[in-house]
């Protein structure tokens, strides 16, 4: 693992660092361990002001960054930047994007194809019955199945994909090496070995409350879209809906009883626009992913003409600008942009920032 990453996780630990800020001192450094070991002063000039340009300051002093990488590598947890070639490609088109993953297990190119499916912890039998149809759906149409691990509906989603073989993700309120509810470890480590646990909380955050609604921004980034199958009127699965339809996906609820506490927000959810889930095609069918292998193969694709094997013989897993790139293959910025634009689409490549560019091998 490239050691820079530390200095990722580093930051990750300041309170008030977010993607916006950590992206301007990336502009401002070039440079994440610049940036890390950079002046108060610096720190401030790049955007973050005194008080927490001090308190960075003041942090770099008490924690032990090599003794923290290697309690992160000891528990077997990966993490994942911006910059990774692993990072999924989905969750880089939301607004600011979590700029640190901690993952258990490993994200693959199949989970490009997923779809969240969430609700209430206090799930009925009907809906119980409807998750596990509509999980099974997704497994046979080799979907990736995401969710939060909570009680009810989410366990569901996760132990019906992985009866079915199915990938499936669990997004954590905590840190990946904390397992909540704790009446989930072996499940937690069934999704490991069958897919990914992910946080972009440090490792070793505890599953407070307020931590819960924000993780809810990854769980619909991740995927293409998000199925409510019953929801409360203060559940958190409305949270999950609002930052899909925030991130353009396309929300699904499921509808229940008028008389049902459960299905008090999954109805208004359909009543302010959210698609009505009668039958599990009706996902696909909205999505218009029918003909869902004949994606993934265009996504298979060799490059195309001379340029894009040009380009995609210049790019590694360290990300090259494209004016380097401009420069390697002797082409015009409007040629190459063009190709990189064919490339990422095809599934070939990815711009991490900042016109910087990877391969996806």
């Amino acid at each position: 693992m490239d050691q820079k990453v530390k200095f990722w996780v580093g930051f990750n630990l300041v309170n008030g660092v977010g993607p916006r800020r950590l992206e301007a001192l990336l502009d401002h450094f070039e440079d994440i361990e610049a940036a890390w070991n950079g002046r108060a002063s610096e720190l401030a000039a790049a955007g973050l002001g005194k008080k927490l340009a001090r308190k960075i300051i003041r942090l770099r002093g008490q924690v032990d960054l090599d003794r923290i990488w290697e309690q992160i590598q000891e528990a077997g947890i990966r993490v994942v930047t911006w910059q990774a070639p692993d990072y999924p490609g989905r969750l880089l088109e939301i607004d600011s994007p979590p700029p640190v993953l901690y993952v258990r297990g490993a994200f693959l190119e199949a989970d490009e194809w997923a779809v969240a499916v969430v609700g209430t912890r206090r799930v009925t039998a009907y809906g119980r019955q409807v998750t596990e149809k509509v999980v099974r759906y997704l497994a046979r149409n080799r979907i990736s199945v995401v969710s939060g691990l909570a009680r009810g509906v989410d366990t569901v989603a996760h132990q019906t994909a992985l009866e079915m073989g199915a990938r499936t993700i669990a997004v954590f309120g905590c840190g990946v090496d904390r397992v909540y509810p704790p009446e989930n470890r072996q499940l937690a480590a069934r999704i490991r070995e069958q897919g990914a646990l992910v946080s972009d909380y440090p490792v070793g955050t505890p599953p407070e409350a307020a931590n819960f609604p924000p993780r809810n921004r990854i769980i619909s980034g991740l995927s293409m879209a998000v199925v409510i199958v019953e929801a409360g009127e203060k559940s958190g699965a409305l949270i999950t809906a609002r930052f899909a339809a925030d991130q353009g996906r396309e929300v699904f609820a499921v509808p229940g009883s008028i008389f049902g506490p459960q299905s008090l927000g999954t109805n208004s959810l359909i009543r302010k626009g959210a698609v009505p889930l009668l039958e599990p095609g009706d996902i696909l069918d909205t999505l218009n992913l029918q003909q869902i292998d004949h994606f993934r193969q265009a996504k298979r694709l060799l490059p195309g003409n001379e340029t894009e094997q040009a380009l995609y013989g210049q790019l590694g897993n360290e990300p090259v600008h494209v004016d380097a790139l401009c420069q390697a293959i002797d082409g015009s910025i409007e040629e190459v942009v063009a190709a990189l634009t064919m490339m990422e689409l095809k599934g070939l490549v990815r711009q991490v920032g900042g016109m910087n560019y990877v391969v996806l091998r």
